[in-house]
């Protein structure tokens, strides 16, 4: 990879807030299926930590088999939302070649893995576990908010050095979308592939498929244990 944004695609588009000190950590968020980067800034612009860059990518826009093949921004194709639905598993590990590709950039900048949290809502979240779990670094953390464990039937060993980061994952009981219930399995699923103690799993009664002001403060408190003040 260049020094240079240019080279990592998805960063040159993405939505990048600065810390309004010296930055020595970085959240880097993936937003939602049909969604863009702008919403999530936005709503962990309330979050934010004054050393921590925030950087939320937009998914390219591609045609959506789920939804009648329109073509709007996503991470893969989705061919459906249970756990038993066909997956678009090249898709998926080519979503995750161009978030490592930012997590590359970043560590070339200065910022080193172990400072670094990825982390993403649904689909976004799915990409950022998958991504974590096979990537040659071993990072701060992962936050993994209303989302499911992608390609759960075939998913190879974490690399040896995921095998203890911490995960956290958060799910709306009442997500008429993703069923608290797959939450539940992925979180079970992530126990098999990690350290069981590293996988935290939080559930927000009346919640749907969404966020709520209690899962941003835990969000901000896993951020601060694990990305503290240097």
């Amino acid at each position: 990879m260049c020094g240079n944004n240019m080279s990592v695609p998805l960063l040159a588009e993405a939505v990048t807030m600065s810390g309004t000190e010296k930055e020595t950590a970085a959240v880097i968020f993936l937003h939602g299926l049909g969604d863009t980067g702008h919403s999530w800034a936005n709503t962990l612009s309330g979050i934010q930590l004054p050393y921590v860059k925030l950087i939320c990518p937009h998914a390219p826009k591609i045609p959506v088999t789920l939804n009648m093949k329109m073509v709007m921004p996503a991470w893969f194709d989705l061919m459906g939302l249970s756990p038993d639905d066909q997956e678009d598993e090249s898709g998926i590990k080519k979503a995750a070649e161009n978030i490592r590709a930012i997590i590359e950039h970043e560590v070339k900048n200065g910022i080193p893995p172990h400072r670094i949290i990825l982390g993403g809502f649904s689909q976004g979240g799915a990409l950022s576990l998958y991504t974590s779990l096979t990537c040659q670094h071993q990072l701060a953390g992962v936050v993994a908010l209303s989302c499911w464990m992608p390609l759960h039937r075939t998913f190879p060993e974490a690399s040896s050095v995921s095998r203890n980061i911490p995960i956290m994952q958060c799910h709306g009981e009442m997500d008429p979308m993703i069923p608290v219930l797959f939450g539940a399995m992925t979180a079970e699923k992530l126990k098999t592939i990690v350290n069981p103690q590293m996988v935290t799993f939080k559930t927000y009664p009346g919640l749907v498929h969404s966020s709520c002001p209690q899962e941003l403060e835990d969000v901000k408190e896993f951020i601060e244990k694990y990305l503290p003040r240097i």
